[in-house]
């Protein structure tokens, strides 16, 4: 990308939005490394998602923080994110109480009065593509916003990869080589819940490099009966265990997923697939069958250097974008280069596993069991 000479004293502010991460940090300080360095930005960091813009001293007198070279000095391989995140901070539906009810309420306005009460001339916002949605509808209103893509299930179309999805899917193959050893010790049938709510990837690459003899997808709905199968093979060729790999957001054919209350202002929570499954097979094998549900482990932890290096370049590009005043786009990675996309292709466009995805069919040469009738 080109850069031209930004306006002087240019006062830029940068957020975290939606779930955390590894990598985050990386993208801040990138941002921070070049806005202040090659471009004399003054940077504040946003605490919170909107919660810092919401109300700026919500929750220290001091307010948001000012992001210097010596703030961001040591947290590239710091896991979650310096700023906080939130994914109930949505202003254009926040939480108020009115009369002792809580309801959901727009809050947009008072959100731009504090941009520019704060003097900010732009905004890098950092999130998938509920915050991505969010910018676009700031953008409409005059906000000048540039994106940078986040989500550890890497579901973004716009983008070919998202970091800290690297990262989360060699937390979760570690995860199951260890519990491949216990597996084979007891004779087991362990089931281990990964992330990925409408998108498989964690699942599928984490399952076909951890040698899970089954795995489910959201994208693919699963029968029991090739599961069993596949267990009862495996126990009469002498091998009396197997490890499956259940994403969070897999359904049985014909029925829902498992979501718990949803709350105002926030996404409905997935819980208890692997259990269903578990369930599910028990009236059929006589194995041991254990569940292991990996959850947040999988958002914590240092980055990989694969998403240092990514994020770090998301950071440097958003820069960019902001001292040339292109907002309202995002940075993404296209066939190994950065580049810039309007920010509504992220937020309109997300990825799904396909039935043809190369990782897939490699998966199911070698034998994988996906619950379909394929398998």
């Amino acid at each position: 990308m080109d850069t031209l000479r930004p306006p002087e004293g240019m006062h830029v502010a940068v957020m975290t939005g939606g779930g955390d991460c590894p990598g985050l940090n990386a993208v801040i300080r990138g941002a921070v490394k070049v806005g202040v360095r090659k471009h004399g930005f003054s940077m504040l960091g946003i605490e919170d998602a909107f919660s810092g813009l919401i109300n700026p001293n919500y929750r220290s007198p001091h307010g948001n923080i000012n992001l210097t070279g010596a703030v961001v000095r040591e947290i590239l391989p710091r896991g979650g994110t310096i700023l906080g995140t939130s994914n109930h901070s949505d202003p254009f539906r926040y939480v108020v109480e009115r009369d002792g009810v809580e309801v959901e309420t727009d809050i947009s306005d008072r959100v731009m009065e504090n941009f520019h009460a704060l003097g900010l001339d732009g905004l890098i916002s950092i999130g998938g593509d509920g915050s991505m949605r969010i910018a676009k509808r700031f953008m409409d209103l005059g906000m000048p916003v540039v994106g940078v893509p986040k989500t550890i299930d890497n579901d973004l179309a716009a983008t070919d990869v998202t970091f800290g999805f690297d990262t989360a899917v060699q937390t979760a193959t570690d995860a199951l080589d260890r519990i491949r050893d216990t597996a084979e010790s007891h004779d087991r049938v362990m089931l281990v819940e990964v992330m990925g709510r409408d998108a498989g990837f964690i699942a599928l690459h984490a399952g076909l490099a951890g040698g899970a003899h089954a795995i489910l997808l959201p994208e693919i709905p699963y029968d029991v009966a090739p599961l069993v199968r596949r267990i009862e093979d495996r126990r009469l060729r002498g091998q009396p265990y197997s490890v499956i790999v259940v994403a969070e957001g897999a359904k049985p054919r014909g029925g829902a997923e498992s979501v718990i209350a949803e709350k105002l202002g926030e996404m409905p929570r997935l819980a208890g697939a692997a259990q269903r499954v578990t369930l599910a097979l028990e009236d059929h094998i006589a194995l041991d069958m254990r569940v292991t549900v990996l959850g947040h482990i999988q958002r914590g932890g240092t980055p990989s250097s694969f998403d240092r290096v990514l994020a770090t370049r998301f950071g440097h590009h958003a820069a960019e974008l902001v001292a040339m005043g292109d907002f309202g786009k995002m940075v993404a990675l296209r066939a190994g280069e950065i580049i810039a996309v309007p920010i509504e292709e992220a937020a309109n466009r997300p990825r799904r596993v396909e039935l043809d995805d190369e990782i897939l069919l490699t998966a199911r040469a070698m034998g994988v069991v996906f619950g379909d009738e394929e398998s």
